[in-house]
């Protein structure tokens, strides 16, 4: 195996603090836990262990795509404590938003291995239903959120021509944005069990992002 390739074997163990913080924030939310706010936090910063234990893997514009993604999440993640005299559900739009351009970028130019699939037009089919639904719930925001879910409905689409991890990654970020949506403009017709839910399929989501893109990588340096 070339020196330029990191080993095999790190990869998996990197992801575990990742997986660990993961199981720690979920439970703590269902059990209404005061570590539920502070765990969160610490959930982007071990996701990027794993690629940063991969800089050294090729092309360059794809660890940073990775990291910037991450990055932008995290802050998204915390933007009601990053930015406390901010507006921060504009502000998590926003930051979520340049995530997902990021990761489009990242799956249309680095990572594709094949053509866009004709099922993703349930993609097109999911936006129009959430507006249809939530438009009318969203007041000033309408336009915030129809422009957010053309660029999470673009990540899910764009993640089905990439590695099969990346392909199940998008679907669970999709879901996982989707049930939020719910919870924040139909606050109502949540139960509350659907909080950690969002949690389970936010950390599943982009954890399989991170693990397929990864992975794709070192395949590709192997060869």
């Amino acid at each position: 195996m070339p020196r330029s390739i990191p080993s095999r074997t790190l990869l998996p163990w990197a992801f575990v603090p990742y997986i660990a913080m993961s199981i720690v924030h979920v439970v703590a939310l269902a059990i209404e836990s005061d570590i539920a706010a502070p765990t969160k936090l610490w959930l982007m910063p071990l996701l990027a262990a794993p690629v940063l234990v991969s800089l050294r893997l090729r092309p360059v514009l794809a660890i940073v795509l990775l990291l910037a993604a991450i990055v932008l999440s995290w802050l998204g993640d915390g933007a009601g404590a990053f930015f406390p005299a901010g507006p921060e559900l504009p502000l998590m739009l926003l930051f979520f938003g340049l995530a997902h351009i990021a990761y489009i970028v990242l799956f249309a130019r680095v990572l594709r291995v094949r053509r866009m699939p004709w099922w993703t037009l349930v993609y097109v089919a999911w936006w129009i239903a959430m507006i249809a639904v939530l438009g009318p719930h969203t007041g000033a925001l309408l336009p915030a959120v129809a422009a957010y879910g053309i660029v999470l409905g673009g990540t899910a689409a764009f993640a089905a021509r990439c590695h099969p991890l990346v392909v199940t990654g998008g679907v669970f970020f999709l879901l996982s944005d989707t049930i939020l949506a719910f919870r924040l403009f139909l606050s109502e017709a949540m139960p509350a069990w659907t909080s950690p839910l969002v949690m389970l399929t936010y950390t599943l989501g982009q954890g399989l992002i991170v693990a397929g893109a990864l992975i794709a990588l070192r395949k590709r340096a192997a060869r």
